[in-house]
């Protein structure tokens, strides 16, 4: 049987985890070094390319001194925090990557603790060590000092720290003396990995994770962890409540490089692809069919936010996308639960209409941004955050959030967390920059980073992680200012919009077209305004001195989606097609609106 060596990369996001992956690909000989080292291999699907972090987990494998090393690259952010504790049951142990400038973030400590808490041996890579003003020796130093915190075993603390730059290409185990590969590394999870232990008797695998291929559906992935699984052979599926079903495997497949290898056997301590398996879930076991013995299940994160998903019903329905109904929504949305396990999906109220569960907006608006590229057009609501009642109170999700800010935006970055009922529990100089962590409501993180990058100029780092349920804080002032809404549907015109520059900001530019409903603007007070921007100039043969000047005006604001959802208010919609995205009223006529907000206030 050949070694074998399984780990999992953790990270916080944007540490450079699925870099460090690719330059041991390449190390293997598995691909060709290209000449732009900017497109990552294993960020393989366009939005992780565009946005630069990974959505989804991964498996490949390398071969190294006869050594099989099965690699599993992680998603950083905390809204797929589902797919890392999955993965860590597959793996003996973890490269934990931490930045030599930024050190321990929010999300570093959120997947380290879930490492050490299972028992994974450690080895910590200290990645950018090429940054100007990084500080390696003091990173390696917070690193122990969180490990320690989080209970880590003397077996744990005693870790190797391997130094280097994954996109330069190079690891060396002294900063100060560079290399010119990362073979440092790969030796160094040879001799500090442990193989997986083999257990002979009767098959046991965990199911992990799962894949999804379009010819033969869902594709169990799972590490063996007693005895072998063969092609062909009947096995039980044990679910959960102790519900057992007679299956078949049809396939067997291991992770070789980037791809998948069809064989007969897999030992013991291998991650394997199943195919055939009917009907399971993440955390149900494959066992022996005459004496199944099912082992503990994996908790799976439950959702903490809420959102609205109905058919596009505005004047301009059907214009640019191709799939428009219920139907398709309907579809599209069972289909993304097949592989998307912290989504859950219930009919809405009304008719044509969804509520989607997830773990937070980056979540939902990438389910929203893949539906969009594919061609449909749909309509979604305000994000709501789910409460739960505990002990006969109230309570609400709380995540620890930490923002890193130049000293002069200290105070500005303060105000507006304490402002959403944030509590600052932590401040620490990071040379001429300043890290605050704070804990915070999650509806308290709607519309927080926008405000925080304008009062900032652009410069603070935020990260935040899920923490815990907690009483209910109270309520949070919302936006305040009320929207510019148009009064007819047509054509925007400069010479109106320019008339209108004192009422507020607009979200459209002159030759845009609109409809009457749409919000095209935000309105300098609270209240919403009603407004035409659809009129002409109307030509006479006076003339007066003046009074035909060339019309300049600001440039119209344009959200990406994850701000619109933010944005948002109660009584609004974000409109999603293939190539516009616009916010609405739910009631579009004027007097309707009118006629709901009075018999609201009575």
């Amino acid at each position: 049987m050949q070694e074998i060596r399984n780990i999992a990369i953790i990270a916080h996001v944007d540490h450079g985890k699925t870099t460090l992956v690719d330059r041991m690909i390449y190390q293997a000989n598995l691909v060709r070094q290209p000449e732009n080292l900017g497109q990552l291999i294993l960020d393989s699907n366009d939005l992780e390319r565009e946005r630069g972090i990974t959505i989804l987990a991964k498996n490949v494998s390398v071969i190294y001194k006869g050594v099989k090393i099965n690699i599993i690259d992680t998603p950083g952010h905390s809204d797929f925090g589902g797919e890392v504790e999955r993965v860590l049951n597959m793996a003996d142990g973890v490269l934990l990557l931490v930045d030599a400038f930024e050190g321990c973030m929010p999300q570093t400590r959120f997947v380290l603790q879930k490492a050490i808490s299972m028992g994974k041996k450690p080895i910590v890579v200290i990645n950018k060590v090429d940054k100007p003003n990084c500080r390696p020796d003091e990173v390696q130093e917070e690193v122990f000092d969180l490990m320690f915190n989080l209970n880590a075993t003397e077996e744990q603390l005693d870790f190797t720290t391997v130094y280097g730059s994954a996109k330069q290409g190079w690891m060396s185990l002294d900063w100060r003396k560079p290399t010119d590969n990362i073979t440092p590394l790969l030796d160094t999870i040879l001799e500090v990995i442990p193989a997986p232990a083999v257990v002979e008797g009767t098959p046991q695998m965990l199911i992990s994770s799962l894949e999804y291929s379009p010819y033969v559906g869902r594709i169990a992935v799972g590490r063996i962890t007693r005895g072998e699984l063969r092609t062909g052979s009947q096995i039980s599926l044990c679910k959960r409540y102790d519900v057992i079903q007679k299956q078949k495997i049809k396939q067997l497949m291991v992770f070789e490089g980037l791809g998948k290898t069809n064989v007969d056997c897999v030992g013991c301590g291998d991650i394997c692809a199943v195919v055939g398996i009917d009907g399971f879930e993440i955390g149900d076991t494959i066992a022996d069919l005459e004496n199944p013995e099912p082992l503990p299940p994996i908790a799976i994160d439950e959702p903490t936010m809420s959102m609205l998903f109905s058919i596009n019903n505005s004047p301009f329905f059907g214009k640019d996308g191709k799939y428009v109904t219920s139907r398709h929504i309907k579809e599209r949305l069972d289909k993304e639960l097949e592989k998307n396990l912290a989504l859950r999906v219930k009919p809405g109220l009304g008719a044509d209409t969804f509520v989607v569960y997830g773990r937070g907006v980056l979540h939902l608006s990438v389910l929203i941004e893949t539906m969009r590229r594919e061609g449909f057009e749909l309509q979604v609501g305000q994000p709501k955050v789910l409460d739960k009642t505990i002990g006969g109170q109230r309570c609400e999700p709380i995540e620890d959030l930490s923002i890193e800010v130049p000293e002069e935006f200290v105070g500005a970055a303060i105000e507006i967390s304490t402002r959403r009922k944030g509590a600052l529990v932590r401040m620490e100089p990071r040379g001429d920059r300043t890290l605050l962590e704070f804990e915070i409501p999650t509806r308290g993180l709607m519309g927080l980073r926008s405000n925080l990058l304008t009062a900032t100029q652009g410069e603070a780092v935020i990260a935040h992680r899920f923490k815990e349920y907690q009483p209910y804080k109270g309520e949070i002032e919302r936006r305040n200012n009320g929207s510019l809404v148009s009064l007819e549907t047509g054509e925007a015109i400069a010479y109106s919009i320019n008339k209108l520059l004192d009422r507020g900001r607009f979200f459209v530019e002159p030759g845009e077209e609109i409809y009457c409903g749409q919000v095209v603007g935000e309105h300098t007070r609270e209240r919403d305004l009603n407004i035409n921007i659809c009129k002409t100039k109307k030509l006479s043969n006076v003339r007066a001195a003046g009074s035909d000047e060339k019309i300049i005006l600001p440039p119209a604001i344009k959200f990406s989606l994850e701000e619109a959802l933010e944005y948002i208010q109660d009584d609004e919609f974000v409109e999603v097609t293939p190539h516009f995205m616009r916010i609405r009223k739910i009631l579009l006529d004027p007097l309707a609106r009118k006629r709901n907000s009075d018999s609201e206030d009575c």
